[in-house]
């Protein structure tokens, strides 16, 4: 038997209702009525309090279990679309998609439920549109990108997709003892004198590092996460199953205990480059490197994330853009023939200067 997903539909009109991240409210496209979520929670929809609960111990000991019996036996799970009745089918990792008959947000509430449940989530700020006008924008300063790579056509798929992630609260104690040398000569008659003073340089203590983010799915680049970060962790609100109407979500398949290991490595590195730069001296060698990290708290969220799929001389190339700061990423193509065209541009200009320079140096200069 499928399961049932979760959707939101308008109070006013019953038609499904969308998050609309330029209002920071709900609107339906139908009736044009707009929600805030104090009052989406009052209906009998995704978003009200009953659908949003965490579970108790015993529930969510349930809840894991049956998930890894689910799991064990199938990558895709069924469900049933709460407003038509057509089966969803959706693989182990997702967590919100639509239904391809009736286009409503489909939730699937046991993605998001027991131990997959959502600490916080940063609501989606920035509306595809921007991400469209930003793949349009790529051509500029890019003088070797092919001719219409960047043209709206060629997007393929342009979704916006809440991305897991922990982010850990990590205290990091460490000491560390180098040698550093420093030189000093002089000369007495005919004699140069070197003096080589060794010093011994140590530096011991705490740092605290707050909300270090990692990606909590395999399924997307890690480059790209990155380097689309940071996120302003001052806006994150409390998870509500609202806020991912219109949207897809994944749920993490990377667990907490590997990706503290990340948040750790990262954490311990920055409070060992802080050590170094606060012993001001050139180091020659390290002596002493003990660093241990601990973890003060876990928070799991959902951050916002615009996935654009471009295919371009039948290959794929993916760009992200920050669904929260706009921050636009992606591997762009170079124009081979462009390079080439280019290179020879760049060796005839070179050429010319290097002759103009050698005719005012050999002949201008000879005839003073």
């Amino acid at each position: 038997m499928a399961n049932r997903a979760l959707d939101n539909k308008c109070p006013a009109c019953g038609a499904p209702i969308l998050y609309k991240p330029n209002l920071k409210k709900w609107k339906c496209d139908y009736c044009k009525s707009e929600f805030t979520l104090e009052e989406m929670k009052k209906y009998n929809n995704a978003s009200n309090e009953k659908n949003n609960l965490k579970e108790d111990t015993n529930e969510k000991t349930l809840s894991q279990k049956k998930l890894k019996a689910e799991n064990e036996k199938a990558k895709y799970v069924e469900y049933n679309c709460k407003d038509c009745g057509a089966k969803i089918i959706a693989d182990e990792q997702t967590a919100a998609t639509f239904c391809i008959y009736c286009g409503n947000t489909a939730i699937l509430k046991e993605k998001l439920s027991g131990k997959f449940a959502p600490d916080m989530i940063i609501p989606f700020k920035n509306e595809k549109e921007l991400a469209i006008e930003s793949f349009k924008s790529l051509n500029k300063g890019r003088p070797l990108m092919p001719n219409f790579f960047n043209d709206a056509k060629n997007i393929e798929k342009i979704r916006g997709v809440y991305i897991p992630f922990w982010l850990f609260d990590v205290k990091v104690a460490g000491e560390l003892a180098a040698t550093s040398t420093k030189s000093s000569s002089w000369t007495i008659g005919d004699t140069v004198y070197t003096k080589i003073d060794t010093y011994k340089l140590e530096r011991e203590g705490t740092m605290e590092f707050n909300k270090i983010p990692v990606d909590g799915s395999t399924r997307f680049d890690d480059d790209i996460m990155n380097t689309i970060e940071p996120f302003d962790y001052e806006e994150l609100e409390n998870y509500n199953h609202a806020y991912l109407s219109g949207f897809l979500a994944e749920k993490y398949d990377v667990e907490e205990i590997e990706s503290f290991k990340t948040a750790s490595s990262r954490s311990i590195n920055s409070a060992r480059d802080e050590m170094k730069n606060d012993m001001g001296m050139g180091i020659k060698s390290v002596i002493k490197d003990k660093f241990s990290a601990n973890k003060l708290l876990t928070k799991y969220v959902l951050l916002p994330v615009w996935m654009i799929n471009v295919k371009y001389n039948n290959k794929f190339y993916i760009f992200a853009m920050n669904g929260q700061t706009g921050e636009f990423v992606g591997n762009i193509p170079v124009d081979k023939k462009k390079a080439v065209k280019y290179a020879i541009i760049t060796f005839i200009i070179t050429f010319i200067i290097v002759i103009i320079i050698s005719y005012l140096i050999f002949f201008l200069g000879g005839n003073k």
